[in-house]
């Protein structure tokens, strides 16, 4: 079902393969502090798994909800250039998570049922994204196991920086829903999954290099295959799975975002009608048209007033709307807050 967690089986090549079993309720000690697959915790206690997956995440608030609950498994599979998990809370609950920080999550499932919210809204696809400066939410019931990817910023700046030379003016921020039904980015999930698998083989533990080789996979393709919003600034042949139409809309978008732009005008840069551009951006994006380039022109205003609270600029928080399109403020601010998960000002005030 789209925008929810298929049922299904957890793959017996995602399973710890003699793992030490930790006690019941309790973090699992001792182990690598970085490298291949270690047992974080396995047991009833979901505060006690909540303090260990917010020592390898960030602060979150949890609400553990009625139902069945059985035992909670957290796995590290991997960590180096980046981190791979797996997790289960073996009970019914609510997540929601502040403004991520410096990182990237891309949230798999691999059984059970479950929601996922970016940026205050339902991904219409059971595969997730979410970054820096964005929130996350998650309602996840009792069988729900989730394959967790954790992209360090620096990381994804990197991949940027070696495909024009420079590094993004901000953290790249992705379309939360991973369209599965594109080749392309089948392929990729495809590719975390054996990279799941292969972090418990004796390969893995032989070869440094070969799981690096892994990392860069997973980075680049990401960077290349998901749209973001600063696509225009990649080589053309950057998004290839993605119709040419799209990635002529979204290319108008970042080039024009501080004008006046209708779907109409958008269509009509892309080539197609706009009831076309309208269902190849709900089939390949999960989104609209019209709902994308306002992520657009929010996040240019999320721009514009972290340079106000740095100081580099002195301008007010409706300067800031108007430039970007945003006539009606209070509209505006309700936009910003379910984006950001603050109002423009507080954004614009912080030191």
């Amino acid at each position: 079902m789209r925008g929810r967690y298929g049922e299904g089986r957890r793959g017996a090549a995602l399973r710890e393969q003699g793992a030490a079993h930790a006690g019941r309720g309790e973090p699992a000690a001792g182990g690598p502090a970085a490298g291949g697959p270690h047992l974080l915790f396995e047991g009833d206690d979901v505060e006690a798994l909540d303090e260990v997956v917010t020592g390898e995440f960030s602060p979150h608030r949890l609400r553990v909800g009625r139902g069945h609950q059985g035992p909670g498994r957290f796995r590290r599979l991997h960590r180096r250039g980046l981190a791979l998990y797996e997790l289960g809370w073996g009970a019914p609950v609510e997540v929601a998570a502040g403004e991520l920080p410096d990182f990237y999550n891309v949230h798999i499932p691999l059984a059970g049922d479950g929601t996922v919210r970016v940026a205050g809204r339902e991904v219409t696809t059971s595969c997730s994204v979410a970054g820096p400066g964005m929130t996350l939410g998650m309602s996840l019931s009792a069988a729900a196991d989730t394959l967790i990817l954790f992209l360090p910023q620096a990381a994804v700046d990197n991949a940027v920086i070696a495909q024009t030379g420079e590094p993004p003016s901000t953290a790249l921020r992705f379309a939360p829903a991973l369209a599965d039904g594109d080749p392309a980015v089948a392929a990729w999930l495809g590719t975390a999954r054996a990279f799941a698998q292969f972090t418990a083989s004796p390969l893995a533990a032989r070869s440094p290099l070969a799981a690096a080789h892994f990392e860069q996979v997973l980075v680049h393709g990401l960077v290349n295959l998901q749209p973001h919003d600063h696509s225009a600034a990649l080589p053309a042949h950057a998004h290839p799975a993605l119709p040419r139409a799209v990635r002529r809309a979204m290319a108008y978008c970042e080039e024009h975002a501080g004008e006046p732009v209708s779907v109409a005008d958008m269509a009509a840069a892309a080539r197609v009608s706009p009831r076309t551009l309208q269902d190849r951006f709900r089939i390949d994006l999960g989104t609209t048209p019209a709902a994308h380039l306002r992520r657009v022109r929010l996040d240019r205003a999320h721009h514009d007033l972290l340079r106000i609270a740095d100081g580099r600029a002195s301008e007010t928080v409706a300067e800031v709307a108007m430039r970007w399109g945003f006539t009606h403020l209070s509209r505006f601010a309700a936009y910003y807050r379910q984006a950001y998960g603050q109002v423009p000002s507080r954004t614009a005030d912080r030191r």
